[in-house]
């Protein structure tokens, strides 16, 4: 049916189809995340300046 070279190849192929559907599922649930935690931040940022620069004024 199947040889142990066929057998190790497929065992091979199916450990790298999952680390990429799991890395995939860790990608989805993380980068929005990171994405908006980094525009919320810029955010604050710019707000934080905008006072300063008018409190100098």
């Amino acid at each position: 049916m199947f040889t142990f070279e066929q057998f190790l190849g497929f065992i091979a192929v199916m450990t790298v189809v999952t680390i990429g559907f799991w890395l995939m599922i860790f990608l989805m649930g993380i980068l929005p995340y990171w994405i908006g935690g980094a525009l919320q931040e810029n955010f604050k940022n710019k707000r934080e300046e905008k006072k300063n620069k008018q409190l100098n004024k």
